[in-house]
């Protein structure tokens, strides 16, 4: 997605060959209309899917998932990182480990949300070490519901989740593709 891969060299900024930092439109500050036309792409990339639900896990999923949800006219599901004491009714969880914060995360949805016969199109903002689509992805089999594919914004190529998707057997597709931070200079696998 040209206006994505725009966005990340004008204000993307590598902080090293492992980590980009987008804050400026995607992490911390979002912008509405770039996440309206990532909801639009999402939503042709899985057009014929016959998608239920968009799961998405908190917080940098959320914008461009629910732009998703909204192109495609289903609901919008987001997994949890800290259990609030409204969530008390049966829990769907998993143990993810965040690549950017170095950190292994609780997430948890609650199953009235993800049922059985749930056709779920999961959005994701980076995609590293796949951990994080991983367990969202385990969560939609705990539900007994059908994971029909994964949205990334941004792949860092470099890094092996692609590879541990597609072994699992999900259907991937990213906007943005990088295949090297190196040097502090973004270059793209269509470079």
């Amino acid at each position: 997605m040209q206006q994505l891969k725009a966005r990340i060299q004008r204000d993307g900024v590598v902080l090293n060959d492992q980590v980009l930092k987008v804050d400026e439109f995607i992490n911390h500050q979002i912008d509405p209309d770039l996440m309206v036309d990532i909801g639009r792409e999402f939503a042709h990339l899985f057009e014929q899917s016959r998608i239920t639900k968009v799961l998405t896990i908190e917080s940098s999923g959320i914008a461009p998932a629910l732009c998703a949800a909204h192109e495609l006219g289903v609901p919008m599901v987001f997994a949890r990182k800290k259990k609030s004491l409204t969530m008390r009714e049966q829990l769907l969880i998993e143990s993810v480990f965040s690549f950017t914060k170095q950190e292994e995360n609780e997430i948890a949805v609650s199953r009235k949300y993800i049922v059985p016969g749930d056709r779920v199109l999961i959005i994701d903002d980076f995609l590293a070490n796949g951990d994080a689509a991983l367990g969202l992805a385990r969560i939609v089999e705990q539900a007994g519901a059908l994971v029909v594919g994964i949205g990334i914004l941004i792949e860092k190529t470099f890094q092996p989740g692609r590879q541990r998707l597609e072994q699992n057997g999900y259907r991937v597709e990213s906007l943005a593709r990088i295949a090297s931070l190196a040097n502090q200079t973004i270059k793209y696998m269509d470079d």
